[in-house]
């Protein structure tokens, strides 16, 4: 059987994946990249946040992505009845960018991918990890096929798992460990928005709320299609459709939306809704011995704020970093450096997410008059500039939003 030889492996060629690779090839470490796809594929998580652009600057690859013409994204809309809340990112607290993208998916990551591609990273696709044995120096021996069902091991120094939902290493090493946010279940497909010129802010991404833990989210592209999905409690999901019917389910959603049924209501969706039930997921560790788990293959939080692609980019950076300290024969320490530092980030956002459902952070959001320092603050979490203790919506999430949400109904009850 043939073996071939890398300092990395890389599972997966998601943006986690290709950041980290391009990292790691910039520093002239030797990098292989296996990905079970062919590219251009499916996949959720449309709406970038502005954190990501630094790491996709540091690639050097903004200019490339730019070119493209994706629809910018420069801030969030709520909307709950008739109220709207709108973040505008370039209104934040501190420094960072002040714009991002909603991208089509499939689109995006092949772009990403075709760039990393000219950097000179080598991505097999269509290729498949099977096996995967890593011995207590941390070495690893993976057995891998490709497409034509050819199959190869790959030794390598290191290994990320940037498989996202493939959860590759979690699922070979049992590293799966419940998620401490509650199970919830989204429905979601695209449609040829030809209603869009009619609204005012028809291309901002938008969060209507149905109810307190039901809400639709609408994210237009600049090739004039809209993703539209429904999030709520896997419960609520699955009474949408008695027959478990995904596009009934879906049409049923949107119709429950005042602010929405008019503009997608009447329109034909462009593939069968998908279902992504009880999507929140977490790890028992982050890191091993010779491996490190990145992305949607550690945790993955919920749809609600974007951070997805965020926390990938994030640890996909990271991870790289101090592989590449590591391999140049430094000492690591990968709980505190890497662990320790993203669990911060992570931590701060499941907050946002746990306090979005209890109805606490829409509390925070309608509340008129406005208070531009907190909505500042709020805005820089919502950004992902999540590891800035500068801003007391970081330092103290854990009591700062429910502490003002009771603050604020108290007020109004007087």
């Amino acid at each position: 059987m043939k073996k071939v030889t890398t300092d990395v492996l890389v599972i997966g060629a998601g943006p986690s994946g290709c950041i980290a690779s391009a990292y790691l090839n910039s520093k002239n470490i030797d990098v292989l990249v296996v990905e079970k796809t062919k590219f251009p594929r499916p996949v959720v998580g449309e709406s970038l946040i502005p954190r990501v652009m630094d790491h996709f600057d540091e690639i050097g690859i903004v200019p490339a992505l730019t070119a493209e013409g994706f629809e910018k994204k420069w801030g969030a809309r709520f909307i709950r009845g008739n109220q709207v809340c709108i973040f505008d990112f370039s209104k934040k607290y501190g420094d960072g960018w002040d714009w991002t993208w909603q991208i089509p998916r499939a689109d995006f990551d092949n772009v990403v991918a075709r760039e990393v591609q000219k950097q000179g990273v080598n991505i097999n696709f269509e290729t498949e990890l099977l096996e995967v044995d890593i011995d207590d120096q941390g070495n690893s021996l993976a057995l891998v096929k490709n497409n034509a069902g050819e199959q190869y091991t790959v030794e390598a120094k290191f290994i990320i798992d940037a498989s996202g939902y493939g959860r590759v290493l979690p699922r070979l090493l049992d590293l799966e460990a419940p998620s401490s946010l509650s199970k919830h279940s989204a429905i979601f497909t695209h449609v040829d928005d030809v209603n869009r010129g009619n609204y005012e802010n028809g291309s901002l991404i938008s969060f209507d709320i149905i109810e307190t833990e039901v809400w639709l989210w609408v994210i237009p592209f600049s090739n004039g299609k809209t993703s539209v999905g429904i999030v709520g409690p896997t419960d609520f999901i699955e009474k949408l459709s008695k027959s478990g019917n995904t596009a009934e389910a879906l049409s049923n959603a949107i119709m429950l939306s005042d602010f929405y049924k008019k503009r997608f209501g009447s329109l034909p969706f462009l593939f069968k809704p998908q279902l992504l039930k009880n999507y929140s997921c977490a790890v028992k560790q982050m890191y091993g011995k010779g491996f490190a788990l990145t992305g949607n293959s550690s945790e993955f939080l919920d749809p609600v704020f974007s951070s997805g692609v965020a926390f990938a980019t994030e640890s996909g950076m990271l991870s790289a970093k101090l592989i590449t300290r590591q391999l140049n024969g430094e000492q690591v320490d990968w709980e505190k450096e890497y662990a320790d530092y993203m669990k911060r980030g992570i931590g701060v956002f499941s907050t946002y997410v746990k306090e979005w459902y209890t109805g606490n952070l829409q509390t925070l959001f309608f509340h008129e008059p406005a208070n531009p320092e907190v909505k500042e603050q709020i805005c820089a979490v919502l950004a992902g500039y999540v590891w800035d203790e500068t801003n007391p919506f970081v330092k103290k999430h854990h009591n700062l939003v429910k502490n003002m949400a009771y603050t604020l109904q108290m007020q109004n009850n007087h």
